[in-house]
């Protein structure tokens, strides 16, 4: 997959693999990576099928999980696949269950899960089950829950919430007057407070870097910065019936151009590519824009940095999330050993997902949250305020993490960003693509997102 189609950064992701990723799995007491042996393991009685689509640091802590949970359960043999991220995995996922041949588990973005044709490509979770192993629907935060069901039925199992940050350099801060006594970045909440913030650290910034890193040509990052801002506008995209577009032009004018602003100013080098922000931010630069997938970057780099929540420009607190999520693909005749492995599996991970807050993730399973153990986790301790205010996509068929809404509306919002568009023309741009979005059938299902609304 090319980077606008597939994740971005995953080329640091895989780096994360010897750079970081011993690190991360060793510093919990987990095994080394696992086998995923062919036959049944001594002793199992049992074989969970698991397909999932983590690479680099989070392939590593998966894989370190999972040899975790075959130590604690001998009866049960993990038999895990990694597959491409993006839309391959999708479309492998989707064809296997159509077919027949679905894995007994398997993991996908929450925000995809809604267009995966619950009921004929997933099987819904028994939640019964689930609290017999330990987890439950009070563990969760109440929104990130409510995504998951579909029809009245649990339909994905979140293991985290995967956020947009704005990663800082403390030591580039403090020379600018940037850090407030508690060590950490001055509070930002309007966009002249913001633009203020970045005039004075460029001040403070070495020569040759830019002053912040916002993958200004990148259709995902922008998406996914735009979703936050408009969020904190209060805008909408569409009714409740999925049959208007409510989307506000003048609150998307808004954020384009705020956006725009820190490559016009100076703030956000256009003649570096948009995957440069890490490296600059490596380097010295005050500032970049990115997933919380960096963190095992930036502490191999062993950086004096911090990480909050997009600011609050607007004055309301959101910022971008997805979270991944377990799933059970379909089988005509699901149930059994294997399904009760599935349901023990995924909740072990769930519960343990401290391991998982390593690699930079907010873990779902709120009682994690409360431990000492996350308490000490730095900068996570400072973003996990996110999970309280995520700005998600709207939970329609073609959204979700490299879906359909994204394709299409965020080489959009990279035009006005980088000055080929006006923001007015981009806003009313992206406001007829959600109306011929909203129109189009779901190729699982063949409806439109009413008809699935309908429906369900």
């Amino acid at each position: 997959m090319g980077q606008g189609m597939g994740r971005p950064g995953l080329n640091r992701r895989h780096f994360l693999a010897t750079a970081g990723g011993l690190t991360v799995a060793g510093s919990f007491g987990f095994a080394a990576l696992g086998t995923g042996a062919d036959a049944l393991a001594s002793g199992a009685d049992t074989r969970v099928r698991y397909w999932n689509l983590f690479s680099g640091g989070d392939g590593y802590n998966m894989i370190a999980m999972l040899d975790s949970f075959r130590r604690d359960n001998p009866g049960i043999d993990v038999k895990d696949s990694t597959l491409q991220w993006g839309s391959p995995f999708y479309t492998k996922l989707a064809m296997a269950a159509a077919g027949n041949r679905a894995p007994d588990l398997g993991v996908m973005h929450l925000g995809r899960v809604t267009g995966f044709s619950p009921g004929r490509l997933l099987d819904p979770w028994d939640p019964a089950l689930l609290a017999e192993y330990g987890v439950k629907e009070e563990d969760f935060n109440p929104e990130l829950w409510k995504r998951a069901v579909i029809d009245g039925k649990l339909y994905a199992l979140p293991l985290d919430i995967h956020v947009q940050l704005c990663f800082y350099r403390k030591d580039v801060l403090k020379k600018a007057g940037l850090l407030g006594d508690d060590g950490r970045m001055v509070p930002v909440t309007s966009t002249d407070e913001w633009f203020g913030v970045l005039k004075e650290a460029r001040k403070a910034t070495a020569r040759g870097l830019q002053t912040i890193g916002l993958w200004h040509n990148d259709q995902n990052f922008q998406w996914w910065f735009f979703v936050a801002f408009y969020t904190q506008l209060g805008g909408t995209w569409f009714d409740d019936a999925d049959t208007e577009v409510t989307f506000d032009t003048d609150k998307a004018v808004r954020v384009l151009e705020f956006l725009r602003k820190h490559v016009a100013d100076g703030y956000a080098n256009p003649s570096f590519g948009g995957g440069a922000g890490a490296e600059q931010f490596v380097n010295g630069s005050p500032f970049c824009w990115e997933g919380n997938w960096s963190v095992p970057v930036f502490d191999a780099a062993k950086l004096d940095y911090g990480a909050t929540p997009l600011p609050p420009v607007f004055g309301r607190r959101a910022t971008h999330a997805e979270s991944h999520s377990f799933v059970l693909p379909h089988q005509a005749d699901r149930g059994g050993a294997a399904n009760e492995g599935a349901h023990r599996l995924a909740a072990y991970v769930v519960k343990h997902a401290r391991q998982w807050a390593a690699g930079g993730h907010i873990p779902a399973y709120t009682p994690t949250l409360s431990t000492a153990a996350y308490r000490r986790l730095q900068p996570q301790n400072e973003y996990v305020s996110a999970m309280d205010h995520q700005a998600t996509e709207p939970k329609v068929w073609f959204a979700g993490s490299t879906g359909i809404l994204a394709q299409r509306v965020g080489p959009i919002v990279v035009s006005s960003t980088t000055g080929s568009a006006k923001p007015e023309a981009a806003a009313r741009r992206m406001k007829s693509t959600l109306t011929e979005l909203l129109a189009m059938k779901n190729p699982m299902d063949g409806r439109t997102a009413a008809q699935g609304r309908a429906g369900a």
